[in-house]
């Protein structure tokens, strides 16, 4: 089973136009598909043209969010819903080629987890192209995922890839970092993009802001979800060595018989101290919750081994 995952927002126009191109690209490969449209609060008329659409097609589910919740929250609903082991996401607004999918499926085959579409040739406005290009370098540098397009709609994923993730947020942007982290293996395909035909984009430029405070979010969680200590420790060392060389070279002067209380580089070394100590003491406490978070789940995992047992 093959599932194509939609988030829709206000595009009456484009779902049956898509749903058409889609059995198109999929009919032809001989297995089973369905599409989950998730209508994300639409505004207009999008959820009667998803109803019409599941009325004539029986591989169509939908899901309607009482309000809008963002492309994530749409994401995750409908990877909540999607019965198939592969999963594929495609925007609704006609920009991605679902004539595309196929060729994802394939290196999907050759042994990755997740491949993500890199928009070579991109139908946008300037602006959006060169800010893109922007956030791609700084999160390929941050996260370590090198990716030419992050954020391209249209991705094929296994299933078991998507179907743990927490999503919320802008966190739909960097599924491919969230996947790396849990060590599957990623992929990239060049794909074609076209012009859009119907409605207009939503996002601006604002966004970026909002997905740089996510992917601070993301590299924490990814790497120091599990050893708080290693970052809060590291910079309380490092603040508090550098207070500390600053303290003793204003100790040598007042050794020396120079007057140091007026001068502001000692206010600088205790203040630098004092917070290397705090951050220390937040490491050793991000420590404490994480070792009795897992010792907890340890245990439930030894509760669930032992009524496995006597069930058997």
């Amino acid at each position: 089973m093959l599932s194509v995952v939609v988030p829709v927002y206000n595009e009456e126009r484009s779902v049956e136009l898509l749903y058409d191109e889609v059995a198109s690209a999929l009919d032809p490969l001989g297995r089973a598909w369905e599409v989950v449209l998730v209508d994300d609060g639409s505004t207009d008329g999008s959820f009667s043209a998803l109803t019409r659409l599941h009325a004539r097609a029986p591989n169509v589910r939908v899901v309607r969010l009482r309000r809008n919740f963002g492309k994530a929250a749409a994401l995750a609903a409908g990877f909540a819903q999607a019965e198939g082991d592969v999963i594929v996401t495609i925007d609704a607004d006609g920009q991605d080629d679902p004539a595309e999918i196929p060729r994802l499926l394939a290196k999907l085959d050759e042994g990755f987890d997740l491949v993500s579409g890199w928009k070579t040739c991109r139908r946008d406005p300037w602006r959006r192209r060169f800010f893109s290009r922007v956030f791609n370098t700084v999160t390929g540098w941050i996260s370590g995922v090198r990716l030419h397009d992050m954020n391209c709609g249209l991705k094929a994923y296994r299933a078991d890839v998507v179907k743990g993730l927490a999503l919320y947020g802008e966190l739909h942007r960097f599924l491919p970092v969230l996947a790396f982290e849990r060590g599957y293996r990623i992929a990239e395909l060049p794909v074609n993009h076209r012009l859009r035909e119907h409605g207009r984009s939503r996002y601006g430029l604002e966004r970026y802001l909002r997905g740089f405070f996510d992917l601070i979010t993301v590299t924490f969680m990814g790497r120091y979800r599990h050893r708080p200590l290693h970052l809060f420790g590291g910079l309380g060392l490092a603040l508090g060595g550098i207070g500390l060389v600053v303290c003793l070279y204003l100790t040598v002067l007042w050794l020396s018989g120079s007057a140091i209380g007026h001068r502001p580089l000692l206010t600088l070394g205790v203040l630098l101290v004092v917070v290397g100590m705090q951050f220390l003491s937040l490491g050793l406490i991000g420590e404490m919750i994480t070792t009795h978070h897992e010792e907890r789940a340890l245990e439930r995992g030894r509760d669930e081994l032992h009524v496995d047992e006597i069930l058997s």
